[in-house]
Order: structure tokens, then C-alpha cells, then sequence
């Protein structure tokens, strides 16, 4: 049996664990916190990635545990709507539940190893096989086998987001462009409101307090729509997750000799697309499912065929989202375009 070692549980690591054959490899998975994470947050399940999710056999699972998407209104600050595009078959699911569906659909077989890796010795289990990074945005992997050049980039911008136990204003829904900060609101499961909120920031960049970056987002919003201070006056410290943006540079290969890159390790983005859980989602089950058929030395070159140059133009994409999203000199420009191209 050929040996694959994957660092990371997260999404990606637990789905590529999920569809490797286990009768042909023998499989490790590292994780540093296994179990849920203790802030409950809301993931959008593209097209693509409920097609990976059915791949795995859990697309019905996930489908009973999520909702549905519908309208997302794009508006200003104060609330108008621009446009209000009708979102069809987008699958809102909580983090929490594709963790835990994820986790039960990975066979017996697979031995995990609680603990967190800090590098990645020349000899050892860790170097024997194949070594799958799919441990985010400060890959150990990743800087282990691309170098320094490759390091994650920190942005300016913090992110908070949080599932509030009630239903929001339907009416409220969509995303709030501001001048330097945006807020979304949209459904989440079980009736609830799934939050989020960005803009310049210099708290962090590890370790954000998310009382204090509470405190900061009610003053950066306090003129804002009333939609948005009746949510962050529900929000409290305890279920809300602030964190500052990161992103992965352009790499020209998620391959190395001995080790390949998956979700955020290899193309890390602004989550101004909501793409990145779903590309970490196909880039695992196109892996798998290469792996399964092919040598793995072909398999490889083929996951880089396929997912290097998408990722990348989607990481793009996202960037320049986020531009637009967060302008602060050029709002009032953007603000004029949008209102002339929604009458």
C-alpha cells in the first residue's frame, strides 16, 4: 500500500480522507483540533461542491441539514437596493454540520493523529509517501516544500462572522457595500441568521479579541442601515469569530515531488466569492478520485491540470471583490455606477 499522509482535518483534509481508496492506501490524517469549531459559522455550497458532496455520497446529508438560498440583494449603506439577483441552487450549510457529515463519512481504516505539525522533517513518517498540505492559509506544507516566496500575505481587513439564533428580516437580506466596509446578511439554517462584516482593520493580525473587534464594527457601522445595528446588537463575543484576511501568493504548481497542495494552502483568497470552502471541497475529491485511478505520479499532474490555473483566476476574481466591495476613495464613483446600472 502507498502511503499518504494529509495535515489538516479541516474541510479539504477530511473530504480527500473520505474518498481515498483504503484498500490501496495506506492513510494518516493529522489534525490539531479535532472536533468542531466552538464559533458556529455558515458556508455556501456551490454547484461544483455539491457535486463533490455527492461524489462522497453525502450530498442528501448535507442537504437536509442546510437551506436554501434565494434573493441576495446588493446595497448601499444605507440599505437600497441595487440589484437583488435571484441566487438559484445555492446551498447555505453551518460549518459545523459539513464538519461533523464530513467526519462520518471517512472509513475505519484511515489512522488520524491528534497534534499539531510544526514542520516537515527530511525522514520520518511525515516524509514517506505522499504529504498532502491541506492545512490552510499558514501551510506548514507549503512552507516546508515552496520556500519563504510563498509565504501567506496578510490584508489590511478584518473578518467577523456569527450565526445569530433568530430569523432575520427577509427584506434585510443581501450585501451592504459601504465606503471602506461591507456587511452581509442571509439565511442560515434551523430559521437562523448567518452574519458577516469587513473593513480595514489593524487589530491582530493573530489572536483578535472578538469583544474588542465587536466593539470597533459597532462604531465603523453605527450610521449604517438599521438592519445592520439590530444584528450586531444581537451579536455577542461568544458567537461571533473575528479573524484578519489572509491570502496565498500565485503559485505556478500545487505540485512538488513528494508533496501537492489543496484548498487554502494552495490558493488561498478574500472570501468576497464565498468560494473557498467549495474549491478546497472539489479540489479533494478531484484529487481522490484521480489518486484512485491513476499512478499517483500522473495523478498529480493531472489535479495541477485541472485545478491550478481555475483556482488561481477565482483567487484573482476575489481579490478584485474585495477591491470593489471595500473602495474608500472610489465609493462615491462605484455607488453612482451601481445606481445607474440598477434603473
Amino acid at each position: 500500500m502507498e502511503a499518504i499522509t494529509i495535515i489538516g482535518g479541516g474541510i479539504g483534509g477530511l473530504a480527500l480522507a473520505a474518498g481515498l481508496d483504503p484498500q490501496r492506501f495506506d492513510i494518516a490524517l493529522h489534525e490539531q483540533r479535532p472536533g468542531v469549531p466552538p464559533v458556529e459559522t455558515s458556508l455556501a455550497m456551490w454547484s461544483e461542491a455539491q457535486a463533490a458532496l455527492a461524489v462522497l455520497g453525502i450530498l442528501p446529508d448535507i442537504r437536509a441539514a442546510g437551506t436554501g438560498l434565494g434573493g441576495m440583494a446588493l446595497r448601499d449603506n444605507a440599505g437600497n437596493s441595487w440589484v437583488s439577483p435571484e441566487v438559484r441552487g445555492v446551498l447555505g450549510v453551518s460549518r459545523a454540520d459539513l464538519l461533523r457529515i464530513l467526519e462520518a463519512a471517512v472509513p475505519p481504516a484511515v489512522r488520524r493523529v491528534a497534534g499539531r505539525v510544526d514542520d516537515v522533517p527530511a525522514s520520518g513518517p511525515l516524509a514517506a509517501g505522499l504529504l498532502v498540505g491541506a492545512d490552510g492559509v499558514h501551510s506548514v506544507v507549503r512552507n516546508a516544500f515552496w520556500g519563504s516566496r510563498a509565504a501567506a500575505r496578510l490584508t489590511p481587513y478584518l473578518a467577523l462572522r456569527g450565526v445569530l439564533d433568530e430569523p432575520g428580516a427577509e427584506e434585510a437580506g443581501g450585501e451592504y457595500w459601504g465606503r471602506g466596509k461591507l456587511f452581509g446578511i442571509t439565511p442560515a439554517s434551523g430559521g437562523r441568521t448567518y452574519w458577516y462584516a469587513s473593513f480595514r482593520s489593524d487589530l491582530g493580525p493573530a489572536g483578535v479579541d472578538a469583544a474588542e473587534a465587536l466593539i470597533r464594527t459597532r462604531e465603523r457601522f453605527a450610521g449604517s442601515a438599521p438592519a445592520i445595528r439590530r444584528v450586531l446588537e444581537a451579536a455577542g463575543p461568544e458567537t461571533t469569530l473575528a479573524q484578519r484576511i489572509w491570502t496565498v501568493p500565485t503559485l505556478g504548481s500545487f505540485v512538488r515531488p513528494g508533496a501537492v497542495l489543496t484548498g487554502d494552502a494552495a490558493h488561498g483568497m478574500t472570501p468576497n466569492l464565498g468560494r473557498g470552502a467549495c474549491e478546497a471541497l472539489v479540489d479533494a475529491v478531484t484529487l481522490a478520485e484521480l489518486l484512485n485511478a491513476q499512478p499517483v505520479a500522473e495523478a498529480l499532474r493531472a489535479y495541477n491540470r485541472q485545478r491550478a490555473v481555475r483556482t488561481q483566476l477565482l483567487r484573482v476574481a476575489s481579490s478584485a471583490m474585495a477591491g470593489l466591495a471595500l473602495a474608500e476613495r472610489a465609493q462615491p464613483l462605484r455607488d453612482r455606477l451601481l445606481g445607474l446600472a440598477a434603473r
